[in-house]
């Protein structure tokens, strides 16, 4: 059987990309969330995230705004940290951290008999700087999230809720629907770490002092 290949420079292959999802939408998506909805259908193929990626309102503004006062971003797996873009980050100032393979979390958790995401949050919690919550692979971080947020111990800047799975991960994303911290959610079972990497570089990339 005979393959038709598309005939596409190696630099073109991400324009060509974006233009054909643009075309198999159909329709035209906000400016503001549209690029981020679009590098998630990118980076998975599924076009679900056109319909399940919920944004609070105003979240990629102040998101942004955040990142130029030097934000810094917190994730649940070594997979996400690895996937940000740590070099535009850092030109406002932010790192990337991921607290799941310390030590000190893998003893609280034991300790404490809670999973390493959730004792993460806490070593998190504790960092005296603006964060943005990434979270792509647990759903007890983002229930632990919730307790330090209602509780006033923590204010993110933005939580990027989107754990993959089946065990408590929609409630888990309901939870974080229920506060009024700034946010970004796939609301139902899809999501991961490549998806919570390639919204921090959404957002990273639409800025408009990178182009």
């Amino acid at each position: 059987m005979k393959v038709e290949l598309e005939n596409v420079k190696p630099e073109e292959i991400e324009r060509r990309s974006f233009e054909i999802i643009s075309q198999e939408l159909g329709r035209e998506l906000p400016t503001d969330t549209g690029p981020i909805i679009k590098r998630c259908i990118h980076t998975s193929a599924d076009f679900d995230y056109a319909e399940n990626l919920y944004f609070s309102k105003g979240a990629v503004q102040l998101a942004r705004s955040a990142i130029r006062k030097g934000a810094c971003i917190v994730t649940d797996t070594q997979m996400a940290k690895a996937g940000i873009n740590k070099k535009l980050l850092a030109k406002y100032g932010g790192e990337v951290f991921c607290f799941m393979s310390d030590e000190d979390v893998a003893a609280r958790a034991k300790q404490n008999g809670t999973t390493r995401a959730t004792a993460s949050m806490d070593k998190a919690a504790g960092l005296e700087r603006p964060l943005i919550f990434a979270i792509g692979n647990a759903p007890t971080a983002l229930v632990r999230l919730y307790e330090l947020i209602t509780e006033g111990k923590l204010r993110p800047e933005l939580v990027i809720g989107v754990p993959v799975g089946f065990v408590n991960v929609v409630q888990s994303k309901e939870l974080i629907l229920r506060t009024d911290v700034p946010c970004i959610v796939a609301r139902g079972r899809k999501g991961g770490s490549n998806i919570a990497a390639c919204i921090c570089n959404a957002l990273l990339y639409g800025m408009d002092d990178v182009r």
